[in-house]
């Protein structure tokens, strides 16, 4: 039997989220930052709680390098199709969970990843960054 290994990621807040992150888990993840390798998917799984209503969620990713954020799709935007029950209520705690796909392609890098999940608005439910590193 297999155990993953996740352990709560350092991470900061960006923006001005209208939503309080509590943890974030990436799995797996054994040390930090967490090494990614090249070919395989994450999950990452984000407690946070919402200071606003909202009928939907879309996710919106990046990898900041050098400063200059670079889009990294992800397999599904939609955070009510991720773990939360929307319509998203003010003060309740939701666990967002979603997939990050390591391309092949992508160069071996230390990069911050910069994940957003949207209100209806278009303003950021939670914005969180934290390091990672790409490995072959």
């Amino acid at each position: 039997m297999g155990l993953t290994c996740a352990v709560p990621v350092k991470f900061i807040s960006c923006g001005s989220p209208s939503g309080k992150v509590t943890v974030v888990d990436i799995s797996p993840c054994a040390t930090q930052p967490c090494q990614l390798h090249k070919g395989e998917a994450y999950s990452v799984n984000v407690t946070f709680s919402s200071a606003v209503e909202s009928q939907t969620s879309t996710a919106l990713v990046h990898g900041i390098i050098a400063g200059v954020p670079i889009p990294f799709p992800i397999p599904l935007q939609d955070g009510c199709k991720s773990g939360i029950k929307c319509p998203i209520q003010k003060q309740q705690s939701y666990h967002y969970l979603n997939s990050l796909p390591v391309k092949k392609e992508y160069p071996a890098i230390k990069l911050v990843v910069e994940w957003e999940l949207r209100d209806d608005d278009k303003k950021d439910l939670f914005c969180i960054r934290f390091p990672v590193q790409i490995v072959s």
